[in-house]
């Protein structure tokens, strides 16, 4: 990323009304949903808004039906597919040489790679922190327990809503062989320092292996693993304005090698089971290609740049301040309406100060209901929005860290424009008032 552009603009920058129009056509139910219905869908977090040439990509490419590991023409086509999907996942990542492994999920893939290095790395404990999202804590959990080796779990910091470096890098000793960290907290949108906590834990034990936890993240931000070279990381597409039922990973050469399920013909360092799914890298090559695009349509990305690695940072960049900006009218309003931090009967948790530290994800209360009712006065108003609550396995770890019984999580994406922002904080407006005055009712 341009670090003069993002410390330009410490509050953002909107997309031009005439940029904010093409990008909005580019992707799939903005404005409705599939019955036709009038919907703002803020639960991306929960699975993104899709682009529509993915979803068109992948239609295409799965209807062929030939095997990729035959040597007719059509077979070499769908291997071009697969061989430019890799690349593209190379260049999104900044990554060289390692594996690409697509798998059905990044859960199944995140399991995968804590199980090679859990059973084959040696050490007396294992890192992580209390944010992780289930595929990377239980993975960690148990093959912990069943390696026989300490769990050590760095708390959270509540103001800040993330995990401080320090208390992640003291966990860390001689005899740690895996650190898993997320990138970005899925409940309160809190970036990790990943480039901190590479370099200071390598600085401890150089050999350490590390593994990131990239899916909530990578829609929003630049990853640069030359910045921080990791041993292992995934990214799910269906968040990343792709299609579900995929999962990519991508891992060094050091941790592709190590003992895994495979099929005992393949090389050493082949992740993949079974036949390829060419799709899965037809679809990442269509964001890519729609990244690129919007570094070029901004004026991001450099004259005549033609670079896939450069034009997709550029994009990326653009994304980031499009976010950053509507992040920062969510949380202070506008003219037409009062933002959330000053809106009454609204509480914003984890609120901290500096959005260059935050993605596009807010946890907010309301006054006089709980998260899951909430969501439900939500969803009456048209709105789609998730309820982290602690009765579910896929929230309680966390919340209970800071402190919280639920929260209902905010999360627009960068297709969303200023005025889908302020129909949210004024629907938000209109459901304390009708949750105070049927309290008011009641007594």
């Amino acid at each position: 990323m341009a670090a003069s552009s993002l410390t330009r603009y410490p509050e953002g920058l909107l997309f031009p009304e005439d940029l904010m129009r093409a990008v909005r056509q580019r992707f799939l139910q903005v404005e409705h949903d599939h019955h036709g219905r009038e919907r703002l869908y803020f639960d991306n977090a929960g699975g993104s808004l899709r682009l529509q040439a993915a979803v068109e990509r992948m239609g295409q490419v799965d209807a062929v039906p030939d095997n990729t590991e035959r040597i007719h023409e059509v077979a070499r086509e769908l291997q071009g597919v697969q061989a430019t999907g890799a690349g593209d996942l190379r260049a999104l990542l900044n990554a060289q040489g390692g594996s690409v492994y697509a798998a059905l999920t990044a859960s199944g893939a995140m399991f995968d790679m804590v199980r090679a290095v859990a059973e084959n790395v040696p050490g007396t404990n294992m890192v992580t922190t209390v944010l992780e999202h289930p595929s990377s804590f239980d993975a960690m959990e148990r093959y912990a327990r069943q390696t026989g080796r300490e769990l050590r779990v760095a708390p959270s910091n509540p103001a800040t809503g993330g995990v401080d470096v320090d208390a992640i890098v003291r966990l860390v000793d001689e005899g740690t062989c895996l650190l898993n960290v997320i990138y970005a907290s899925n409940i309160s949108g809190a970036k990790l320092d990943l480039v901190q906590i590479v370099e200071r834990a390598r600085a401890v034990k150089p050999d350490l292996y590390i593994i990131v936890d990239a899916v909530q993240h990578a829609p929003h931000g630049l990853i640069d693993l030359q910045a921080t070279p990791v041993d292992g990381i995934n990214i799910a597409p269906y968040k990343f304005f792709g299609c579900r039922g995929s999962g990519l990973a991508w891992l060094s050469d050091r941790a592709a090698a190590l003992p895994h399920h495979k099929l005992a013909g393949k090389a050493p360092d082949f992740w993949d089971l079974g036949s390829a799914a060419p799709w899965q890298f037809a679809v990442l090559t269509e964001i890519m290609d729609y990244v690129c695009w919007l570094g070029d349509a901004s004026g991001v990305a450099a004259p005549g740049a033609s670079g896939r690695r450069e034009r997709f940072a550029a994009g990326m960049e653009r994304i980031l301040l499009h976010e950053r900006a509507l992040l920062a009218r969510l949380l202070d309003g506008s003219a037409e309406v009062p933002g959330l931090r000053a809106m009454e009967g609204v509480q914003v948790y984890l609120d901290h100060g500096d959005l260059a530290r935050r993605d596009l994800i807010i946890a907010i209360g309301l006054s006089g209901i709980d998260c899951t009712e909430a969501v439900h006065e939500y969803g009456m108003r048209g709105v789609t929005v998730y309820e982290r609550s602690a009765a579910s396995i896929y929230s309680r770890r966390m919340l209970e860290s800071f402190g919280l019984l639920g929260a209902v999580r905010v999360s627009p994406l960068h297709c969303h424009s200023p005025a889908d922002v302020d129909r949210f904080l004024q629907i938000t407006q209109d459901i304390v008032r009708d949750v105070a005055a049927r309290s008011l009712a009641v007594a």
